[in-house]
């Protein structure tokens, strides 16, 4: 008796470990799903885009990953000089981008801005006076974009809706700003840091390494960007790829 009472204890034992084991792998599972839940997160490129079911604004690192689409992004509050040249070889090659406008130089710049939207490219919000919105206040943010909008839309008519933070500095306040303003707040996979680094090859490598569908491309309107700009665009499209404005890119 002794001996059937020791093996049905042991017996019941192992039945109560895996009934423990049971209730940690559930209880994971439903933590896991409700993790998934709060963010879904997309993989690609090495970057991540963080989706928030909170309420809460978010940030985009790359587009649609399952179009062969790439975009470059123009960010301008200086080298007016050289956009009208961009614009050549744009449209020369035929593509679309995004020029994201800072709204100093927005104001002083109704003219080009009206080509750009005439050459078919797209105007998003680069803020107003270039700061590091991480670094401010919810109401300084505020006219960061508002302002910024509120100029394009007097001089040029159109609604922007992509905000693009100077220097890539945000946070939360940022996010929620720019939401509730209608903007999606768009960051890059690939960055030419094409305003430290005056260097033309430089620059095209960083702009076409490791090419993936979605990636959006960071560079501005200098002098080495400019003589880059075709043969960045050549290789995308000879690999198969079509270079469209960012709206497009992440639709």
């Amino acid at each position: 008796m002794k001996l059937i009472f020791m093996r049905c204890k042991r017996s019941n034992e192992t039945d109560s470990v895996k009934v423990r084991r049971f209730r940690n792998v559930f209880a994971n599972v439903i933590i896991s799903l409700m993790l998934v839940g709060f963010f879904s997160l997309t993989y690609a490129g090495g970057v991540l885009n963080v989706f928030s079911s909170s309420g809460e604004g978010f940030a985009i690192y790359h587009g649609n990953t399952e179009n062969n689409n790439v975009s470059l992004m123009i960010n301008v509050y200086w080298g007016t000089e050289y956009i009208e040249p961009m614009l050549d070889v744009l449209n020369e090659k035929n593509v679309k981008c995004t020029f994201f406008v800072g709204g100093m130089w927005a104001s002083n710049n109704e003219e080009i801005m009206k080509k750009i939207i005439a050459n078919g490219h797209e105007l998003g919000n680069h803020g107003y006076y270039h700061k590091d919105h991480d670094k401010i206040s919810k109401e300084k943010n505020e006219q960061e974009i508002y302002q910024t909008h509120e100029i394009v839309k007097a001089l040029t008519g159109v609604e922007m809706n992509l905000f693009a933070p100077p220097s890539g500095a945000y946070n939360q306040t940022t996010l929620d700003v720019a939401k509730t303003y209608g903007y999606q707040t768009i960051m890059w996979t690939k960055d030419t840091i094409d305003w430290r680094d005056k260097n033309t090859e430089l620059i095209y490598e960083r702009a076409i390494k490791n090419a993936q569908n979605g990636d959006l491309i960071l560079m501005h309107p200098t002098k080495n960007t400019l003589e880059a700009l075709g043969d960045i665009i050549d290789y995308y499209l000879q690999n198969g790829f079509n270079v469209v404005t960012v709206s497009e890119n992440i639709a």
